[in-house]
Order: structure tokens, then sequence, then C-alpha cells
């Protein structure tokens, strides 16, 4: 089972882990990112392009659960405006095994930060920036590129 889903709503963690377990599975591997209030920013705020933003996680969800066996794979992303110790992304795989959730699990986050259309405003105080992509974050996805 794939479940996506981007809101504007808080991420309820005790749901959508409970939602991410399986009966015929031996493992749930979650990952749960938070807004950072570094460098002083009081407002992370993130916009996204309805529907090929849900294609897009979809996408890596159905490469994860074909390449680790996959029971179950979650992701559960927070679009709009949210402030530091917000939750902005949950994501969960689930497996027989431990070692395929955990791998799995690091693959769509690794994935999902450059693999779909998200994008980021910071605010701090009242400068506000668009937030650059990362080359830690290309080095991080592309580690999964020789078996996907």
């Amino acid at each position: 089972m794939i479940r996506v889903v981007v809101q504007e709503t808080p991420i309820d963690l005790a749901a959508e882990h409970a939602a991410a377990e399986a009966a015929d599975a031996g493992a749930v591997a979650t990952f749960t990112g938070l807004v950072r209030g570094d460098d002083g920013v009081t407002e992370l705020s993130l916009e996204h392009y309805p529907g090929a933003t849900e294609r897009a996680l979809e996408a890596l969800c159905e490469q994860a659960v074909e390449r680790w066996s996959l029971a179950k794979a979650v992701i559960v992303h927070r679009v709009g405006p949210m402030v530091p110790g917000d939750r902005v992304v949950f994501v969960a795989t689930t497996a027989r095994h431990r070692g395929a959730a955990l791998e799995a699990c690091a693959f769509l986050i690794d994935r999902l930060k450059t693999g779909a259309p998200f994008w980021k405003r910071e605010r701090r105080r009242a400068e506000a920036r668009w937030v650059e992509a990362r080359e830690s974050d290309d080095a991080a996805a592309a580690r999964w590129d020789d078996g996907v």
C-alpha cells in the first residue's frame, strides 16, 4: 500500500505510525522532519505544485516498494507556514525485515528532498528569502542511483 498526503494541517505522528503498521511485516521505519530555528529562522513556508507534487512522491514510493518489497510506504508532507519545532514531513516504510524498512526510509527522505516540487521560503524577523537547493541534498539522493 502506498499513501501520499500533502496537507496544511499538523501531522499526527501516532495516527500515521499506527496506519503504517502491517500484520505481515516485522518492521516499520520512520523519519520525522522538523522545522529548525537555525540562524534565527522564525518561519518556514513551503509551497508546492498540487497534483505534480503528489505524483512525484507516489513515484518515489513505487520505486521503494519495488526495490525493497515493502508492505507499505507512506509520505505525509506539510505545506504552508510553519514555525520551528513544527513537523514538516513524516516518512514510514513497512517491510518483513528491519534492513529493508530502514534503507527504504532513508531512500525516500533522501530522494524527496530533491525529487519533489516543493519551494521553501525562510523568514527571519522582517526578512524573507527563498531557500536554494543544497549540494549535500543532491549528494544524498545520488547515493541511491546505482540501484534505481
